[in-house]
């Protein structure tokens, strides 16, 4: 495409304000080299004289000295007035001239560290002379005009504005100063969102009348679900808190099944448990205090499911271990680390991804889940459970173990699509019936996979993720071998549901919580 000289734009003056100051020295020398005269305040200003650049302090361009403690400093008419103007429009220039003002062709601009404060420290008044008014507004002034104006947001742009100017000699091309503007306000919008969700949140204004989501782009994914979809992968951090060290490109199926298996895992004690994830549904998990067993008893839940998932160690893998998964074939393997030589071993299998997450945590934020142009929002499921939460309404009470296992089992069900059912003992799951429109069938489907796998006919406790409507559920476990259920209360037959526990002698217990999955 060939580029009209209207198009280019000589920058003849550039105003640099930047709070992060890295990387400035190159940048300068080519403004140096092409004659472009700097502005510049505060740090900005002493830094670049620092480095032995000739630089005009803000205040002595616009003639007003900083005030109130450097709050007002490029809040001023001949800043935003040689930014704004429109080069072709003679009243623009008219008053330029009238006013003794000129143009400002290009703004290096980065904000006050807002988000990294954030992290720091919770004293609100720091935080809040961390939020930019100047900076925020000179790049929307540059940003809207772009026809004229050059802006740049970040250090890791400078690279992309010292090639430009040497392409077009100490000028840029509308190609360019569009590109820069669409970030300048992508910038911006990031920034007043990571502020406005602060306030929101001190204020306990979970769902005020406007939401704003921000988030960084982590990764542009080879596709979707499937291969006609495209997709990304997006985080408020810069990261995801994990670290994939070896093995091929993680997919969107594969990110769903490790964020599902990594909310599972932190949900257990620590550093103990292991999960087994499939399309996004628990198919085994153990928190057997003996890492090697745990594995064994979660792969043994349902070990033909387990083909292909992936595997979350809620502990660091040892080369014993990782020698018994590398018997198996997994498309991808979580920890809390690894040992050297579980990593050799494991690292065998070119193509396995391996997953160190022992920096991730299940942070305070939502849930979202989106349909069409619609945003669902929901706080994460993640109660804590203890003995106070749970009701024993059966005239037979569990014993230690049974009540242990309830828990467990209760626990791992809620991460279970609904309709859920998981069978539980020995701290380990042995069945787990999802995602069925009936309760019932979840139960036949739990049941299937224990007498497939386990056959087991002793100690075995049922979690149910909302209540039983019929006895017909109750009883189909219970003709199956299951000892204790834990279910919520709330049908209008739990009294029905509790007789034919005690007509069966049945450890029955209610839950305060009902616990849905879609």
């Amino acid at each position: 495409m060939e580029i009209r000289e209207d198009m280019i734009k000589k920058i003849k003056t550039a105003l640099i304000s930047v709070s992060d100051k890295t990387n400035l020295k190159p940048l300068l020398q080519t403004l140096k080299k092409n004659n472009i005269k700097i502005i510049s305040s505060g740090g900005s200003f002493k830094e670049i004289r620092r480095l032995k650049f000739k630089c005009i302090e803000v205040s002595k361009f616009t003639g007003s000295n900083e005030i109130l403690n450097g709050r007002v400093k490029t809040l001023h008419p001949k800043i935003h007035a040689g930014i704004l103007n429109k080069r072709r429009n003679r009243l623009h220039q008219k008053e330029l001239k009238l006013n003794n003002y000129e143009n400002i062709d290009l703004v290096i601009v980065n904000f006050y560290p807002f988000e990294k404060v954030l992290k720091q420290t919770k004293n609100h008044k720091k935080i809040i002379e961390n939020i930019d008014v100047g900076g925020p507004t000179m790049v929307r002034s540059a940003a809207k005009n772009y026809n004229d104006v050059a802006v740049i947001v970040s250090n890791k742009q400078y690279s992309d504005l010292i090639n430009e100017l040497k392409k077009y000699k100490g000028s840029t091309s509308l190609k360019f100063r569009e590109k820069m503007s669409k970030l300048a306000f992508t910038e911006t919008s990031y920034y007043d969102a990571i502020i406005t969700n602060y306030l929101n949140k001190i204020d306990n204004s979970s769902f005020p009348e406007k939401k704003v989501f921000y988030g960084n782009l982590i990764e542009r994914l080879r596709y979707g679900e499937n291969p006609h979809q495209t997709s990304a992968i997006y985080s408020k951090d810069s990261n995801l808190k994990i670290k994939k060290i070896h093995g091929k490109q993680l997919s969107y199926n594969n990110y769903n099944d490790i964020l599902t298996a990594l909310i599972i895992s932190k949900s257990l004690p620590k550093n103990t448990g292991t999960v087994i994830v499939k399309h996004a549904n628990p198919c085994g998990v153990s928190i057997l205090k003996d890492n090697f067993e745990s594995f064994k008893s979660a792969i043994a839940c349902d070990p033909v499911s387990a083909f292909g998932g992936i595997v979350s160690c809620n502990f660091i893998i040892t080369k014993k271990l990782a020698s018994e998964l590398n018997k198996i074939f997994l498309e991808v393997i979580i920890a809390e680390g690894f040992d050297k030589n579980a990593l050799r071993i494991l690292k065998n299998k070119k193509n396995l991804r391996i997953i160190d997450a022992s920096n991730f945590y299940i942070n305070e934020d939502f849930k979202l889940s989106s349909i069409n142009n619609s945003v669902l929002i929901q706080s994460e499921d993640k109660k804590i459970f203890s003995k106070k939460d749970f009701k024993i309404v059966s005239k037979i009470k569990p014993n230690k173990d049974q009540f242990d296992d309830l828990i467990f089992a209760f626990n791992v069900c809620r991460y279970v699509k609904s309709n859920a059912i998981v069978l539980a003992a020995n701290k380990s799951t042995v069945g787990i019936g999802s995602g069925q429109p009936s309760r019932l069938d979840s139960c036949e489907i739990a049941i299937n996979k224990m007498k497939k796998f386990n056959n087991l006919r002793n100690d075995i406790v049922a979690a149910s993720d909302a209540f039983f409507p019929f006895v017909d559920g109750i009883e189909r476990l219970i003709q199956s071998g299951v000892t204790a259920v834990v279910q919520p209360a709330g049908s209008i037959r739990d009294k029905e549901i509790i007789k034919f526990a005690n007509d069966t002698n049945t450890v029955l217990m209610f839950s305060k919580t009902r616990h849905f999955r879609h």
